[in-house]
Parts: C-alpha cells; structure tokens; sequence
C-alpha cells in the first residue's frame, strides 16, 4: 500500500521518521518531498504543485501530520476528494478548538489522533493492515 504524509517544512524530519516506519512495515511513499529544498521561483512552485497533486493521487492512504503548511491543507482537499483514507496526527488538543481548528478536519471520513506519537503509528499501522474500517 501507498501512502503520502503531508506536513510544514518545520516537521520535515518528523515526516521522515514516520516514513522510515511506515517503510519497514512493507508500506511505499508515493513521494518524499522532505528532499526538496524551499523553492525561489514560481516555475519551481509549478512543477512541485503538479508532482504532489499526482504523488497524492497515486496514494492510497493520506497522512497529515499538524501544524501544517498551506501547501498541506489543498494536499488534505485533494485526498478528501479523491476519496483516500485520511489520517491525521497532532501532539495537542488545538485540532479540537473552534479557534485553531479546520472545518475539514472534523469531516467523518478523516480519522484523527491527539497524543503519544508512537500511539499514533502503532494504531495506523494495524488500522491499515487489518483494513479494519471502523473506529480509529
């Protein structure tokens, strides 16, 4: 199975420690976009949008590590409406607040997780495994 995980550049080596796991655990990354280094031109900003709307379409599952970038939440629209199983993480409680919270966020088909990191990975690793479908 595929995944993308979408995130800000400040979270970039969380993003890639969760790949690493997700790796070992026999999953593919559609696309590490950790590599890329912030880009300086618009013909830049073109070629990465058109790489990453293709990357989380290719996925079959989407991960959306908080805080986020602006670049995170049009990825969190395209996995919505392409119908990817969503996953996101936050290490706070500010998702469950009217004042830092996203309307999209709270969609039921977004399965959410506040708290220990590798309480996270453990559930979305078995969640994707058993394909179970139900509570996350």
């Amino acid at each position: 199975m595929k995944f993308y995980i979408a995130s800000s550049f400040a979270n970039k080596e969380v993003v890639r420690l969760c790949a690493r796991r997700l790796i070992v655990n026999g999953f593919t990354q559609t696309y590490d976009w950790t590599k890329n280094e912030r880009p300086t031109a618009i013909e830049q900003l073109s070629q990465i949008g058109q790489k990453e709307v293709r990357e989380v379409m290719a996925a079959d599952f989407f991960i959306m590590l908080l805080p986020a970038g602006k670049g995170s939440h049009v990825e969190l629209g395209i996995a919505l409406a392409s119908g990817k199983r969503v996953y996101m993480y936050s290490t706070d409680e500010d998702i469950y607040h009217s004042e830092t919270t996203a309307t999209f966020y709270h969609l039921p088909e977004v399965k959410k997780l506040v708290g220990a990191f590798d309480c996270f990975w453990e559930r979305l690793i078995f969640h994707e495994e058993t394909n179970e479908g139900g509570a996350f």
